[in-house]
């Protein structure tokens, strides 16, 4: 699990909270399901008229990343790449085949099967690239739709703000009604800009900083993978791939 973004979530709804109760505020206040229903149902409403399905589902199945990211080992991934280098050294391009067979990493397997296969190094890249681009494309529109919600959430946070406020126009002779119009009014700016703020673009963020760390380690591979083909000595390899460490 990653510990940030548990803390930062919990940081964030104790700073607002706690800020409300130290200004003399109440919970019950800062709960009003108008508000909510406009901001989040708005926000979500434009979120789906702008998105691809195929981005939605996407956005949908790596917003756990945020809690529990992929284990992305740069490290790791460079002393098998040299493992690799040394087998292909000492048995040939086919003593890979085994280590292919059994590779969990999906391009990483792509990768091995086409050293086996005898792959010239322009077409392992150009093969490679294809694979690793396109991925990281779909991840990074998947994140932005989190981006675009945080870019929606304040606006509607206005739209609720402005409806409350009519609602208190219209409601000024009946003094029972200010209340509720008021409520409505401030507390979707509140969620409107603390979701947008708090949650949503800092999400959409860190998911991005993911998939940059993923593509780094998939062309750390390629890097890797067409030394191999290139006969390199792997120790040259591992020195090249270094670079890629932060």
């Amino acid at each position: 699990m990653d510990a940030l973004s548990l803390i930062g979530i919990i940081l964030a709804f104790v700073a607002i909270i706690g800020g409300n109760f130290l200004d003399g505020g109440h919970l019950p206040s800062l709960a009003n399901g108008p508000a909510a229903l406009i901001v989040l149902g708005g926000t979500l409403a434009a979120a789906l008229l702008q998105t691809p399905v195929s981005a939605f589902k996407r956005a949908l199945g790596i917003a756990r990343w945020i809690f529990f990211p992929p284990s992305i080992d740069l490290a790791g991934g460079i002393d098998r790449v040299v493992g690799w280098s040394l087998v292909a050294r000492k048995e040939g391009l086919l003593g890979l085949e085994a280590m292919a067979d059994s590779e969990p990493d999906p391009y990483a397997r792509k990768g091995l099967q086409l050293l086996v296969d005898g792959s010239e190094p322009e077409s392992l890249r150009g093969v490679l690239e294809v694979d690793f681009l396109t991925q990281e494309g779909r991840d990074l529109a998947a994140a932005k739709v989190f981006e675009c919600m945080g870019g929606y959430a304040p606006t509607i946070g206005i739209i609720g703000a402005v409806m409350g406020l009519i609602h208190v126009m219209g409601n000024l002779a009946d003094p029972s009604q200010l209340g509720s119009g008021i409520a409505v009014a401030f507390v979707a700016t509140i969620y409107g800009v603390a979701s947008a703020n708090l949650v949503l673009l800092p999400m959409a963020n860190k998911l991005k900083a993911i998939v940059h760390r993923q593509a780094r380690y998939r062309e750390m591979l390629l890097e890797g993978l067409l030394s191999i083909a290139e006969g390199e000595n792997p120790r040259s390899i591992e020195l090249k791939l270094q670079g890629f460490m932060e």
